[in-house]
Formats: C-alpha cells, structure tokens, sequence
C-alpha cells in the first residue's frame, strides 16, 4: 500500500502536465481555425475594422523593416565575405556564390525574419493580452460579468489584426532580406560591374529551380503562421476558468515561446530535408 501511495502523486502530476500539453494545442489548432474564418468574413474587413487592421500592419511592418533590413544588410556582408575568403584560400571560388545564397536566402533570412518579428511584435502582443486579461478580472466585482465584449467581438477587433499584420511582417521582412542579400552578394563577389549579371544570374536560377522555390515560400508562409498565431492563441482563451491551465499562468510568456519555437524548428528541418535529401 505504502509503494502506491508514494507513486500515485507523480502519476497525478504526469496526468495533469499531459491534459494541459494537449489541452494547449487544442486551443491552438481552435484558434488558428477562428483565424481563418476571420481571414474569409467580410466583416474583418468592414470600415469600422479595416483602419485598425491597416494601423497594426504598419505598425508591425515599417519599423521592423527598417532596422531588420539594416541588420540584414550587416551580417550578410560579413558572411559574405567569410565565405568569399574562404572559398578562395581553397580554390573553390566557383562555389563562392551557391553556398553565399543556399545558407543566407534559403536557410538564415526567412528564420531570423520570424523570429524577429515574433520578439518585436507578436510575444509581447501575447503577454500584453495576458496582463491585460488579469488586470480586467482583478478589477471586476466578485460575480460580476460587467460590459465585458464577446469573444467574436475581441477577435475581430483585437486578434485578427495583430495576427494579420504578424503574418504580413514576417513575409515583408524576408521578401525585401533576400533581395537586399542577392544585392550585396552580386556586389561584394563581383564588384560595381554590369558584365557578370548574365553568370549570377545563372548561377542564381540554377539554385532557385522549381522545387527549391516552392520549398522556400512555403517554409516563409509557415514560419509566418507560426509566429503569428502561436504567441496570441493562449491569450485569447481564458485560463483562470480551466484549473489546469490556471497552475501554468505564471509560465505564459515562456510556454508560448517554447512552443513557437519548437514548430519553426520542425518546418526548418523539414525544409532541410526537402532541399538536400
């Protein structure tokens, strides 16, 4: 009897860390569902709605663009021209360019961009409703339900649009990255030059064929996805009314970072995989 008593606990706490792990990815799935119908209503769209969704696409894109696009434009030289060195010192200054392009366009550009924006914009979105969510109930009489707004009301007013414009941010960023990068590599391997664009761009169009292309936008439209939804979809639901979720509030910022982090690891493997397997 002693050797049950003393194993039952560990199970009961197993039970709950297992029905809050697929509890919260439940919600996930929902809310991502909630999203897309949002994305597909007329009624996200409307005028009352419409200058909001503008307002966080800018707010979430102009700023971030600039100084991401400066930050870009730094590393990539460096790499640049680490690469370029080490190529020639051996004699392999052929492949300066296709390896210049497959790490930096293909693999480090789309992953810094989703994770800038989500340490820019969407995770302190997330903690921001949290605190918020605590504040309002703190604030409420004891039973008292107030003129709270409904939860369509709060998605299409408050989530939708900060999830738009997360998505929107992520695609803008790595867009104008990769460009910027294939400037400065054509510029720092080959000069201020207009006779070496007919080989770049050979070069460059034999890496980018159908396949590889198709892997890079998708891989930028998931890590989108995930930066977007994951940091908001915990905020959206209310924690305190789920009693396993309420002994993990104090974790909320991290968990969602975790799990965010976790997924655009797996599309990242999964788009190596795609490319070179």
């Amino acid at each position: 009897m002693a050797t049950h008593a003393s194993i039952l606990p560990p199970l009961q706490r197993l039970h709950r860390a297992t029905m809050a792990w697929l509890t919260s990815w439940w919600r996930l799935f929902q809310f991502a569902g909630l999203l897309l119908m949002r994305a597909v209503a007329p009624s996200s769209y409307r005028r009352d709605n419409r200058n909001a969704l503008a307002n966080h696409l800018v707010l979430a894109t102009a700023p971030n663009l600039l100084w991401f696009s400066v930050l870009a434009a730094l590393i990539s030289l460096v790499i640049i021209r680490i690469v370029v060195v080490t190529a020639a010192s051996y004699g392999l200054s052929g492949y300066a360019l296709e390896m210049v392009v497959r790490v930096l366009v293909l693999e480090l550009i789309p992953l810094t961009a989703a994770l800038f924006v989500a340490l820019r914009s969407t995770l302190p979105a997330s903690v921001e409703f949290a605190q918020m969510r605590v504040a309002a109930a703190a604030a409420a009489p004891a039973g008292s339900a107030g003129d709270v707004p409904s939860p369509a009301f709060v998605l299409r007013t408050e989530f939708y649009p900060r999830a738009a414009a997360g998505i929107f941010a992520v695609w803008m960023l790595a867009a104008v990255s990769c460009v910027l990068t294939l400037i400065l590599a054509y510029i720092t391997i080959y000069g201020f030059t207009p006779w070496a664009l007919p080989g770049y761009t050979r070069v460059v169009g034999q890496i980018f064929n159908p396949a590889v292309s198709m892997i890079l936008l998708l891989k930028i439209f998931f890590f989108s996805l995930a930066v977007g939804i994951i940091p908001l979809a915990s905020a959206f639901y209310d924690e305190a009314a789920n009693p396993v979720l309420h002994r993990f509030r104090s974790t909320h910022g991290l968990s969602d970072m975790v799990r965010m982090f976790s997924v655009i690891l797996l599309i990242e493997a999964a788009s190596l995989m795609g490319n070179y397997y």
